[in-house]
Order: structure tokens, then C-alpha cells, then sequence
């Protein structure tokens, strides 16, 4: 095993928020918590995410709250930062509030960061642990990834309102069981031997978040609001983010987030979430570790995750992710960059070509594709 260098050995940890509200209704005593924080918030966060907070925030009679509503975001890109912070000196905002999905929350804790200001975290759904992190993605105007920015704490609170989450599009809380599902195939690939305490605790909570997901997925999702749904959200949102914070920049994200940040240059799959063209990563990463390291048990993995994911819904093919008429020079561009000397993919064991990331990714479309057929004819028989 190679040893940590004394650089990282001595990187500090940002396991968790400092602070964490979580129930039923738990919004209603959101400005009440806030005060703790500042007096004056910018609420960042999409349009919707805004219009579903709003009513929390409607009567301030009794609060010493004075909050403004920053643009809605799109994207977490520099000219979305650069508004923001704009309304945010305006407003002389003291206090971040960041509401909505993956996007919406890294933009707001990049704004408070820049500011020095605190940050409260309020997810809308079960889509990322984005909430939780010490960790912004940044990308351009388009959507496709340009970098990650680590952050220098997580956030001050995080207001968990299962009430809220629960009105979310339940594709919303499929793609988060993919994106956590990441958490055991990237860590126990790219961490997994090491013998340092806090990596292999977090590697193995990896692999009990996975076990979790894989028992109780299907009937979270046949029961919005239900005992087994409320510990899916706990698991995509707090449990995902506690395994990046414990495991720190040792446990690592790799080849499926890869996959993600390369897809994002492709403008179809805008219409696709994180946690889905995430998904389909590990997917890809699997076949990497089949093709270049002849890995067997990557190949039962593959096959085990497909049955799961055609259960729940999750994407197993290009086709799935609005790429069925994909040409070879735009996957090779996906593939270019997901295979940049910066990505985490190179944080697999092997060595990584673009080539042979598009083969992975084409070998197990039509791989699934073909089984996907034979079974429909079985049925049809």
C-alpha cells in the first residue's frame, strides 16, 4: 500500500454540517433556526425550488428576518456566481439560504464561500447529497462540467423537511439512488485496500449504503412518504454526503462521476439528472474493470445492477439517456472528457484511454440492449 503523503495526512475534514434539522414540517420553524445565523439571507436556488420555499417565508411578523430572493438558477457557472453576489451586496445579505437540487445548493454554497458568510442548506428532493457537502461543481452557461471546487466547511444547517421532499417528482429520488449508489463502486475501487481508519469507515458504510438501496428502493418507491422511503432520503441525502465527508479526498469519486462530468458536454443530455447519467457511469465503470482487468466479479456486479435498475427505473443504455442516435465523434467527445488528465477517472487502478472508454460504453449499451430484446421476444413467446 502506498503510504499518505505528510500533505495529505495533515488535509482537514469536512464530515458534516454543523448543524442538522430533519422531520415532518420541520420548515416551519426555518426562519426561527436562520435568525441563529444572520438577519438579512439571500435565498438562492431554481424557480420552483423559490416558489415552494416562499410560503415558509410569507409572514415575518414575529422574525427578525429581512430575506431577499436572488435570480434562479440554472446552472452553477461563474456568470450565475457573479449575479448573485451582485443581489447579495445589494441586499447586504449576511446569511446564504440555498433551496433545490444538486445545481441550486453547490451555486449557493460557492456564493457563501466567496462571501465568508454562513450557508443553510434546504433540499426539494432526494436527488443528491449536494445538501450536505463541502464540495461545489462549477459548470458553463450550457451545462457541460468545467471543475469542482472544495469547500471549506460543510454547511451550518441543513433543514431535511420530509414534507417537502415528498412532493418531488419521484424520478427525483431514483436518480439519488444512483448517484449513491456511486458512493460503494468509486470509494471500494479507489480506496478499498487502504488501511487507514477513517477510509475504511467510510468505504464500508459505502457498502452498507449500497446493501440498503438495493433492500429497500423498491418499496420507498411504492410508498411516497413511508417508513422505507423516509430511509432511502435519509440514505441518497445525509448518509451519501457523511460517507464523502468521513472518507475525505482519499475516497474518492472515479470513473461513474467521470462518465457524468464527460456526458454533460453533450447537449441531449440535458434532459437527463445527475444521479441518472451517473448511474449509468458505474455501469460503465464495471465494464471497464471487465474488459481491461478481466475482473469477474465486476462482470456479476453489472448484471446484478442491471436487474436493479430495470426495477426502479433507472437508465442502462445510451438510449436511455436520449442518446440512442448518438454518432461516434460526439461520444468520442464525452469520452474525451471524461478521460482528461484532471478527471477522476484516473483514480482507477488501470490506466484509462478514451478508446477504451467508448468501447466500455458501447459494449454494455448493446450488451443490455441485446438482452432487453431477447427477453421482450421470451415474453412475447
Amino acid at each position: 500500500m502506498k503510504p499518505l503523503t505528510t500533505s495529505e495526512l495533515f488535509l482537514p475534514l469536512t464530515i458534516a454540517p454543523a448543524q442538522v434539522q430533519r422531520g415532518w414540517g420541520i420548515l416551519a420553524q426555518a426562519p426561527e433556526l436562520i435568525t441563529a445565523y444572520g438577519r438579512k439571507p439571500l435565498i438562492i436556488g431554481g424557480q420552483q425550488a423559490q416558489a415552494a420555499l416562499k410560503p415558509y417565508f410569507a409572514n415575518l411578523q414575529n422574525s427578525d428576518l429581512i430575506p431577499a430572493w436572488g435570480s434562479p438558477v440554472q446552472d452553477c457557472s461563474e456568470p450565475t456566481l457573479g449575479i448573485l453576489a451582485t443581489e447579495l451586496a445589494a441586499h447586504s445579505g449576511d446569511v446564504i439560504i440555498g433551496v433545490g437540487g444538486g445545481k441550486a445548493l453547490d451555486t449557493a454554497k460557492l456564493v457563501a464561500q466567496r462571501a465568508k458568510l454562513p450557508i443553510v442548506t434546504i433540499p426539494t428532493s432526494g436527488a443528491t447529497c449536494a445538501a450536505w457537502t463541502a464540495l461545489s461543481n462549477v459548470y458553463n452557461s450550457a451545462g457541460a462540467f468545467q471543475y469542482d471546487v472544495a469547500l471549506d466547511h460543510c454547511p451550518n444547517l441543513l433543514l431535511l423537511d420530509y414534507q417537502l421532499i415528498a412532493t418531488a417528482p419521484q424520478r427525483t429520488l431514483i436518480a439519488g439512488i444512483g448517484d449513491a449508489l456511486a458512493k460503494w463502486y468509486e470509494a471500494s475501487i479507489s480506496s478499498g485496500h487502504s488501511q487507514h481508519t477513517l477510509i475504511i469507515a467510510a468505504v464500508q458504510q459505502a457498502r452498507v449504503l449500497r446493501d440498503l438501496l438495493l433492500q429497500k428502493s423498491s418499496e420507498a418507491l411504492q410508498e411516497i412518504g413511508g417508513p422505507a422511503w423516509q430511509e432511502v432520503v435519509d440514505a441518497t441525502v445525509l448518509m451519501a454526503g457523511m460517507i464523502g465527508g468521513l472518507g475525505g479526498a482519499q475516497c474518492r469519486t472515479v470513473a461513474a462521476h467521470a462518465v457524468h462530468n464527460g456526458l454533460t458536454h453533450l447537449s441531449l443530455t440535458k434532459q437527463s439528472l445527475h444521479g441518472e447519467k451517473v448511474a449509468y457511469g458505474i455501469l460503465a465503470q464495471l465494464r471497464l474493470e471487465e474488459l481491461i482487468q478481466g475482473s469477474h466479479l465486476a462482470a456479476s456486479s453489472r448484471q446484478q445492477l442491471l436487474s436493479f435498475y430495470r426495477e426502479i427505473g433507472l437508465p442502462t443504455t445510451l438510449s436511455d439517456l436520449g442518446l440512442g442516435d448518438i454518432s461516434l465523434r460526439e461520444l468520442e467527445t464525452a469520452a474525451t472528457q471524461a478521460c482528461l488528465p484532471t478527471s477522476d477517472i484516473h483514480h482507477l487502478p488501470f490506466t484509462v484511454t478514451p478508446a477504451e472508454l467508448m468501447a466500455a460504453m458501447i459494449s454494455t449499451t448493446a450488451e443490455t440492449t441485446a438482452m432487453a430484446r431477447a427477453n421482450s421476444k421470451e415474453g412475447l413467446a
